[in-house]
């Protein structure tokens, strides 16, 4: 085969990879438009209020101060919820489930500085930015639309999962912030590189879901 055959199929290959690639982002732009018309006809406002709220309160301890008793832990899960704005108040809450609802907005939580354990899976993240909480140590946010890493240094975080989101690049995981982190989860994702993952303490780091070979 002559050098110009080579070089004629070398880039027949690499248009057919650009029309590839430009197809399965056309295909993923109209599943996202067809998600959020669906989304729309069936979305509607759905408070969490006090009596919600209340049916998921459990495990009495004592307050920081040790002077009074509150309930720390709050369940939530699959209450269609769309917005939680009254958890600015209890601030005593250490464990939280958010899972299964509609959530777009977690900057409620931020006031939770006593907060340990954060679950938000499956719910309408574009971000999981928080404020700094100095005591979280595990927090999940699997299963939305993050795109983004920026803003998830926590001093005290062990394990951070963004399994199954939109994240094609990594940024803004300052190390300095993220000393205690042993664990991420970064599988189904849309990462096209690894850079930007430079956290020494780090002992997991899942990227790739594996295959099991059944048919």
């Amino acid at each position: 085969m002559s050098d110009n055959e080579d070089e004629y199929e070398g880039q027949a290959n690499e248009d057919e990879d650009e029309m590839e690639k430009a197809e399965g982002e056309e295909e993923e732009g109209k599943e996202d438009d067809e998600e959020a018309e669906e989304e729309k006809k069936n979305w509607a406002p759905n408070p969490l209020t006090e009596e919600v709220l209340a049916e998921g309160l459990s495990l009495l301890c004592k307050t920081g101060n040790g002077l009074s008793h509150a309930y720390v832990r709050l369940q939530l899960q699959e209450k269609a919820l769309t917005n939680i704005d009254l958890l600015r108040t209890y601030i005593h809450l250490r464990y939280v489930d958010v899972s299964g609802n509609f959530l777009r907005d977690l900057s409620p939580l931020c006031s939770l500085t006593q907060l340990l354990v954060l679950a938000a899976d499956h719910n309408r993240l574009t971000s999981a930015k928080l404020d700094e909480l100095p005591y979280l140590q595990v927090a999940s946010f699997a299963y939305n639309r993050i795109t983004s890493t920026e803003g998830l240094g926590q001093p005290m975080m062990e394990t951070l999962n963004l399994i199954g989101n939109r994240i094609s690049v990594v940024s803004g995981l300052d190390p300095d912030n993220l000393m205690a982190l042993q664990t991420l989860e970064l599988r189904g994702n849309k990462l096209e590189t690894t850079a930007g993952i430079c956290l020494p303490y780090l002992k997991n780091l899942y990227l790739v879901t594996c295959c099991t070979g059944q048919t």
